[in-house]
């Protein structure tokens, strides 16, 4: 009976927790990079260098960075269905307020702003899924929850394209009724989220009894199987210095260099080969769509397999492959193929790397373990559009910075194989500790 329970019972989650949580990503995705396409009106109107740009766009991530671990281990506390709520109006409204920017300064503390309120909702739903799904279902689920970030800007870019084509209307430029359209839809999910969200599997009663208790059974013997004997991170604090989770830290920096780079710069980079707001948007989305089914596909395979190490290392080189040949792109068919590459590669290194930390984190230390790993790889977000932002205005081309966040990927690609090792030299010496 077992596999037939099992199957209904992830079934059901799927069905009931995915969908949701993707729409939750797929608007917070889009507040946050609906900024490239603001940038066609609002950089002159305002008064943005490209290096100003650059700098408001990643700093976002700087308070997200700062806030993030407190927020995570608020939402283990208080539950998931409370604090997503409060997190999403909060952003909404911070989203809304961007319309109303008038210099540099001013778009520098809204995208601060903005880091804040969004800060602890992408670990706090990893968290969330590693309370629902077992393990071996772990990485599809991740990979369907972060499909939200392509799929955002497969959908989005070309309605904001199309947003950024209309004429003023009420006193109103276009990039200004940009940020207060796509702010709604987070304010009003927010209040939402407490109605469909279930904070832990004890509390469904959406499930059947006997579905119920095998999955609370089934989690709970995965938590007792990975325990204290086996180095199990269980406090907040030890697992903020535990090095398993600062080199995943180090490895995600890199995918989120890359993700926000292509969130961030390619409707501009698109746009140098002269199409509209509108073309734009439609081309942009071309990589994303790819991004989808390859991520989904690749995740698979990574929980068919159960292997992760791999599963990451290639796509991190193939998005360094990818961000490279579009610093040598002269066409535009050149730079939609290269950005293709990178963003296939970007998200596929996503869910295979995420379905790692619940092999040695739980409770309080998963909380903080998950946001610490998105908090310090998130500062990726900082540091590839500010650069690139950066080297376009002392060069006078993308290129460098393109190179640079190749670099960047690259460099994810060696430390995960180096954790690898570690990880294979230290069960090794514990077996034969144990034989001894």
């Amino acid at each position: 009976m077992t596999p037939d329970l099992e199957t209904r019972v992830v079934g059901k989650l799927r069905r009931r927790i995915l969908p949701f949580v993707m729409l939750l990503y797929f608007v917070s995705f889009l507040d946050r990079v609906n900024v490239g396409f603001a940038a066609f009106g609002m950089n002159k109107a305002i008064g943005l260098t490209s290096a100003m740009f650059g700098l408001g766009g990643g700093i976002f991530f700087i308070s997200y960075f700062l806030f993030e671990v407190p927020s995570n281990l608020i939402l283990y506390r208080v539950g998931a269905r409370l604090w997503i709520a409060r997190l999403m109006v909060s952003w909404g409204l911070v989203s809304a307020a961007s319309a109303f920017v008038t210099g540099p300064h001013s778009f520098y503390a809204l995208r601060f702003l903005l880091g804040a309120a969004e800060a602890g909702f992408f670990p706090g739903i990893i968290l969330y899924l590693s309370l629902w799904f077992p393990a071996r279902h772990r990485a599809v689920a991740a990979a369907a929850f972060m499909a939200a970030a392509p799929l955002s800007t497969a959908i989005g870019s070309p309605i904001s394209g199309a947003i950024m084509e209309l004429p003023p209307f009420a006193g109103l430029s276009n990039w200004q009724w940009l940020y207060l359209l796509e702010a709604l839809p987070a304010i009003v999910l927010g209040f939402l989220v407490l109605k469909v969200l279930t904070d832990r599997p004890e509390e469904a009663r959406w499930l059947a009894a006997d579905e119920r208790d095998w999955l609370v059974a089934t989690l709970q013997g995965e938590r007792a199987a990975s325990g204290p004997p086996a180095g199990h991170a269980r406090e907040a604090w030890t697992a903020l210095g535990n090095p398993r989770v600062l080199a995943l830290s180090l490895i995600y920096l890199g995918t989120s260099a890359g993700l926000y780079t292509l969130g961030l710069w390619s409707p501009l980079l698109l746009a140098q080969f002269g199409f509209s707001p509108f073309q734009t948007g439609l081309l942009t989305s071309l990589p994303s769509v790819a991004a989808i089914a390859a991520m989904i596909a690749w995740a698979r395979h990574s929980d068919r397999t159960l292997e992760r190490t791999w599963h990451v290392v290639i796509p991190c080189v193939a998005a360094c492959l990818g961000f490279a040949w579009a610093g040598t792109a002269h066409t535009a068919m050149g730079m939609i193929l290269a950005l293709t590459i990178a963003s296939i590669g970007v998200s596929g290194a996503k869910a295979p790397l995420w379905a790692m930390p619940s092999m040695f984190l739980s409770g309080a230390g998963a909380a903080a373990g998950i946001a610490l790993i998105n908090s310090i790889g998130n500062l990726g977000g900082f540091i590839g559009p500010f650069m690139l932002g950066l080297l376009k205005d002392k060069r006078g081309s993308y290129a460098d910075g393109l190179y640079g966040v190749g670099a960047i990927l690259s460099l994810s690609a060696v430390v995960m194989l180096g954790l690898s090792y570690q990880t294979a030299r230290r069960s090794a010496s514990a077996a034969r500790s144990k034989e001894a």
